[in-house]
């Protein structure tokens, strides 16, 4: 029986972080307990079939009477609750020896320009969620932060472990959403007000010769249509391309191949493409928001505010950097700083401290 199941009921959707973090958690955690000879980490999965997971055997798919019986939480002694507005599905009262571990990617509503009375409900879950904790992992020290200012958690150990570097090795020839003719500025995320893509916008203006495109599901269909709309109004529409999910062969293509990628976002918890991209040596612009000054660091360019002229300067005065300075090779390096071995280490010592 496995001594740590981590709760896995947002990997129902394959194109997100969520599913790569459970993906790339599990797989890696899995390595180490092999390596040591211990009972491997089981994955509470949700009941789909397009899953493509690592450690079948270890695979426990959830099923509408576990509501009633739960017979995979005896022996358990970790649960990992992986997100901070998800669930934890042991009862205290009934399995008081599970210890458990709670994820904090964001307290981003925070930063979104939500209601107070949005804000106040998002802060009520994840609060009763701390309540049921154990120990707390918070995924940038930004996230730590906001934990610490805004939620209560008494004595309760809370730690900082970075994602991993998803490493990107396959590619295509060509991609089969999309294949630009000419150079082209690459975004990753879904389409919405918090990604802020629409500042972006002007650069197409500004620079005749490149094109753009934004990857990712199509979460607010009225700012997509505000893109479009804002796109012909300047005249650029024809070089604006929102494919929405593509595969990851062809993500890891625009990846390689991009002149730059732009992360302008209003609110990150972390902000994993950034150090996707980074592996490829590109040079990143980013907002200075939130947790994306933490994770670019040095290689990154930032923009102070997002006004066209702004915008256009940064990207100008940051390429000629890129150029001029090499800077590929230290971007590199600075991406390989984030690895999933060493982020599985760190929540696999957590769980250990748990149960001695």
């Amino acid at each position: 029986m496995s001594r740590i199941i981590l709760d896995c009921e947002l990997m129902k959707f394959p194109h997100s972080g969520l599913f790569q973090y459970c993906q790339n958690l599990g797989e890696h955690v899995n390595k180490l307990l092999a390596e040591e000879n211990q009972p491997f980490m089981q994955m509470y999965i949700p009941p789909r079939k397009k899953l493509t997971l690592p450690w079948e055997p270890y695979h426990l798919v959830e099923q509408k009477w576990h509501k009633l019986v739960k017979p995979f939480l005896r022996g358990c002694q970790v649960w990992h609750a992986p997100f901070q507005s998800g669930r934890i599905v042991p009862n205290k009262r009934l399995y008081p020896a599970i210890k458990v571990v709670l994820t904090i990617h964001d307290l981003n509503m925070l930063h979104e320009g939500k209601s107070d009375t949005y804000q106040q409900k998002s802060l009520a879950r994840t609060q009763s969620l701390i309540n049921r904790s154990d120990a707390i992992v918070c995924i940038s020290e930004f996230t730590k932060g906001d934990v610490l200012s805004h939620c209560s958690v008494g004595n309760k150990p809370i730690h900082v472990i970075y994602n991993g570097l998803n490493k990107k090795t396959a590619s295509v020839d060509k991609p089969v959403a999309y294949k630009p003719d000419r150079a082209f500025l690459l975004g990753i995320g879904y389409l919405n007000s918090k990604k802020n893509y629409h500042v972006l916008l002007p650069l197409l203006q500004a620079n005749p010769d490149l094109e753009m495109i934004i990857l990712g599901r199509h979460d607010d269909p009225q700012y997509v249509t505000m893109m479009h709309e804002t796109a012909q109004q300047m005249g650029v529409e024809n070089r604006l391309h929102l494919p929405g999910t593509v595969s990851e062969d062809d993500k890891i293509w625009y990846l390689k191949n991009c002149n730059a990628f732009l992360h302008p976002s209003l609110a990150e918890g972390f902000g994993l493409p950034v150090i996707e991209a980074m592996q490829f040596g590109k040079p990143v612009f980013l907002s200075r928001l939130t947790s994306l000054p933490e994770v670019g660091g040095d290689a990154a360019f930032y923009f102070p505010d997002f006004d066209a002229s702004t915008v256009q300067a940064v990207y100008q005065q940051g390429m000629q950097a890129y150029k001029r300075s090499n800077m590929a090779n230290s971007i590199i390096e600075h991406a390989n700083r984030f690895s999933w071995d060493k982020t599985a280490r760190q929540y696999l010592e957590v769980y250990q401290s748990l149960i001695r």
